[in-house]
């Protein structure tokens, strides 16, 4: 498979977690057309958190505003603690007390909705390159 523009295929396990089935749907499209592969689906915190026991991602792409009783930023903070996987944050919202929230978790990245298929690369690539790197030296 040929990228556009020259760019050489994304190589990383993407979890997804978004509870707007089309949206989700149309993130998964995009990250594999970029060259990635997606590890699953979730639209709930807790399935984010017991996927991502059971598939391994590299990193973990968390919508904010989940339904159910658990927030992205919940999740996000039990998946970081748990399986030390990162977290790219993708939400519409912006404002400063979920900022506040979710700095707390360190994620690797923020997305803010809408965006395109280049700000998703860019920064799943910066994510994932410091992973790789925080990997290298705890080995």
């Amino acid at each position: 498979m040929k990228m556009a523009e020259g760019r050489k295929m994304a190589e990383g396990r993407i979890l997804v977690v978004e509870d707007e089935h089309i949206v989700a749907m149309g993130i998964k499209k995009m990250l594999k057309s970029l060259g990635y592969t997606v590890t699953g689906v979730a639209s709930s915190g807790k399935d984010a958190i017991s996927k991502a026991e059971s598939t391994f991602p590299d990193v973990v792409l968390m919508d904010i505003m989940l339904k159910g009783d658990m927030d992205g930023v919940d999740a996000a903070k039990e998946i970081r603690e748990r399986f030390n996987v990162p977290v790219v944050y993708l939400t519409a919202y912006s404002d400063n007390n979920i900022l506040e929230r979710a700095k707390k978790t360190e994620p690797f990245g923020y997305i803010i909705k809408p965006f395109d298929e280049k700000d998703l690369h860019s920064s799943l690539e910066v994510a994932l390159h410091r992973y790789r790197k925080e990997k290298e030296k705890s080995e």
